[in-house]
């Protein structure tokens, strides 16, 4: 049997695969260790989750997904959970409404650790004989894989609900920023026109909306060597990129003026100095730092008002092909983006800030999404959202590939998102 990819590891045999599972499992509550149990329950809108919630719904996966399918001995602490943890997958049962997910005090954070012990020590009975089911590989591969993505959504929902704190509560410390340099001013990279082949190929894992692997025709066009920073988009805001509706999307200006926007979320104007609101506690604004935490919306603006646009996820995915997966991942333990190193070239494709482009998710030609109920996972999704590529600096490293395709609705800020430019057809 093939390898199948998980994170930077590979899983091929029995007690690799139960060392992996425990792996993943132990660095989710490893992101907890800094909590009180009062932060545990917080929602700050239906968008985001409780980190009790999450801790419980990656557990469900594990539970209906595999124990229920492979362990005819399983039995669940409580039936209700079957219903209270499920996100939303019609087809295994009645899911327990997502704006409600705050409502809820009990079970408590102690009954939810304790259930996650309960199907961690089932999974790891199962897996003491040799796995050769490869429906039962597959599961548990995507289980992995799905609570590394609640691993960054634990940060990113738990920044979001922090920020409505006055106090401004600092999850951790950031570590030591490296010497400051000024960041090259930005350059564009040139790529010819021609047929591209796009999207996950080979055996290792992807998700069923990375394939499959396909040819698509692009036009001449040219990307920018690094993201849109925090210096930049100033000018942006000082030359009333918020205040100027021809630079918008008839939808975009509705939005902004509606929610007031006049700069990317958690931007804070205090003593005349802008600051903003990281997981270490308010903080000034780092001109040479990728801009983040912005809409698409706010993405296309931006590029409109540069005289650019956003890259094509196809555009995107050929530069970033090229290029090594590596960058400022969760594993630095920064927790927000951080300047470009000096330099030339193409850099922070991958870590630092999920990246706007102007495709719609939308299947691939020929797409067919995970059998039965795992079905769910991504198709029923694609509609009304946009691609963001790369990762961010709260993805777990190993995580992302040049083919992993985000996705959010152009209104959607609280996601470490920002902006790389492209144009085209690239000039003579």
């Amino acid at each position: 049997m093939a390898a199948t990819q998980v994170g930077r590891g590979t899983v091929t045999g029995g007690e690799d695969r139960r060392a992996q599972y425990r792996s993943v499992r132990e660095q989710t509550l490893s992101l907890c260790a800094s909590l009180q149990i009062e932060d545990y329950g917080l929602q700050a809108m239906p968008e985001v989750s409780p980190v009790r919630w999450h801790l419980a719904h990656t557990t469900w996966y594990f539970e209906t997904f595999v124990l229920r399918v492979f362990d005819s001995a399983y039995r669940s602490p409580h039936p209700a959970y079957e219903q209270l943890f499920n996100s939303y997958y019609n087809g295994v049962g009645d899911p327990y409404p997502r704006p409600q997910r705050g409502w809820l005090s009990r079970p408590t954070t102690a009954e939810v650790l304790d259930y996650r012990a309960h199907v961690d020590a089932a999974v790891d009975r199962l897996l003491q004989s040799p796995v050769r089911d490869a429906d039962l590989l597959q599961r548990l591969v995507l289980g992995l894989h799905h609570e590394q993505q609640h691993q960054e959504l634990i940060l990113t929902d738990l920044k979001y609900n922090f920020s409505h704190n006055p106090l401004f509560p600092e999850y951790a410390p950031c570590p030591s920023a490296e010497v400051a340099t000024a960041v090259p001013d930005q350059h564009f990279r040139t790529f010819p026109a021609g047929c591209h082949e796009i999207g996950h190929g080979g055996s290792d894992f992807s998700f069923d909306n990375e394939r499959p692997r396909h040819q698509v025709y692009l036009e001449a066009w040219q990307i920018a060597d690094r993201p849109v920073t925090n210096r930049e988009y100033k000018a942006f805001i000082a030359d009333g990129g918020y205040r100027r509706p021809e630079l918008w999307l008839a939808d975009g200006w509705t939005e902004c003026q509606a929610a007031g926007w006049e700069a990317p979320l958690y931007w804070v104007r205090r003593d005349r100095a802008d600051l903003y609101y990281t997981l270490a506690g308010l903080r000034e604004v780092e001109p040479d730092a990728p801009v983040c935490h912005v809409s698409y919306y706010e993405a296309d603006a931006y590029a409109r008002w540069a005289g650019a646009r956003l890259p094509l996820e196809a555009e995107w995915e050929v530069a970033a092909s090229q290029l090594p997966v590596d960058g400022n991942f969760v594993e630095s333990g920064r927790l927000q983006p951080a300047p470009a190193r000096p330099g030339i070239g193409p850099r922070q494709y991958f870590g630092d800030t999920w990246e706007w482009t102007a495709s719609p998710y939308q299947p691939y030609p020929g797409y067919r999404p995970f059998e039965a109920e795992l079905g769910e996972y991504n198709g029923k999704f694609m509609c009304n959202q946009m691609v963001l590529r790369g990762g961010s600096c709260v993805t777990p490293a190993g995580h992302v590939r040049p083919s992993y395709r985000n996705f959010f609705y152009p209104r959607d800020r609280w996601q470490f998102s920002g902006i790389r430019l492209a144009s085209g057809p690239a000039p003579e």
